[in-house]
């Protein structure tokens, strides 16, 4: 099987959690805090019922499959195929009412992820990949992914959530490369990579980024022509220090200052 037979079955779930987050969505709904101390991490009510919602369906349709979730953990994480869920990416967004976060979810094959899928259910977009080519569904309509050519950092678009969420040396690292670019902006979590899949910004720098917070958006963005690697240059799959870029010469650059 490829990732295409599984097309109609990922928006199913992204179906599903659209509908389970958006009755919480701009409501007073009650806000757990899961970080240590001095690091405010929420997760509410939505986030646990949304991933719950896809579980049991991944869990009724495909038996044998592993799933591998942000509030729930790992279920047969050796498995040939493994679904990877973020029931709301940007919960931070989402408690404060911006529109920023969405649901994402991956299919990996023997650890590599095959397909990937980006569902804001508030505006009603869907981002999706499968390494290869990209799409965008929304109101506007349907229409192929792609990244926009960047000739260098000086002409450069740059997003990242929050520097504050990086350790002091990391912020001074991701400085560098700030200070070379057109334009620098703050917020967005999933939504900034897939604006770099859609052509409207270059760069997207993250630390401290969890498998589930990135393997959904590999296939989207190597569909769409960006490079996503760590800062070293290896894989980004395994989350950590994540540096995307649509324009391979926009990546070389940042990847000189970031190392």
């Amino acid at each position: 099987m490829t990732a295409i037979d599984f097309a109609a079955f990922i928006d199913q779930l992204a179906a599903v959690s659209g509908e389970t987050i958006l009755p919480f969505f701009r409501t007073s709904l009650g806000i757990d805090d899961k970080g240590p101390a001095g690091h405010f991490d929420p997760v509410t009510a939505a986030d646990r019922a949304a991933e719950q919602a896809m579980r049991t369906l991944i869990r009724r349709t495909f038996p044998e499959h592993g799933i591998i979730g942000e509030e729930f953990g790992q279920e047969r994480a050796e498995a040939e195929y493994v679904w990877v869920l973020d029931p709301i990416d940007g919960t931070k967004s989402f408690i404060a009412g911006m529109p920023v976060w969405g649901t994402l979810i991956a299919l990996t094959r023997l650890g590599e992820p095959v397909f990937g899928l980006m569902n804001q259910p508030f505006t009603r977009e869907l981002f999706s990949g499968d390494g290869l080519a990209a799409e965008y569904r929304g109101p506007a309509g349907k229409r192929k992914l792609r990244t926009r050519p960047c000739a260098g950092l000086s002409d450069a678009i740059l997003f990242t959530t929050s520097p504050l969420l990086m350790d002091e040396n990391d912020r001074a690292t991701f400085r560098k490369v700030e200070e070379r670019v057109k334009l620098s902006r703050y917020g967005g979590d999933c939504y900034a990579y897939c604006m770099l899949a859609a052509g409207h910004i270059d760069l997207v720098i993250e630390t401290g980024l969890k498998p589930y917070d990135i393997l959904p958006l590999i296939p989207i963005l190597n569909g769409a022509g960006a490079i996503v690697t760590s800062w070293d240059g290896g894989p980004a799959g395994l989350g950590g220090a994540v540096v995307a870029a649509s324009d391979p010469r926009v990546h070389a650059a940042a990847l000189e200052l970031l190392r």
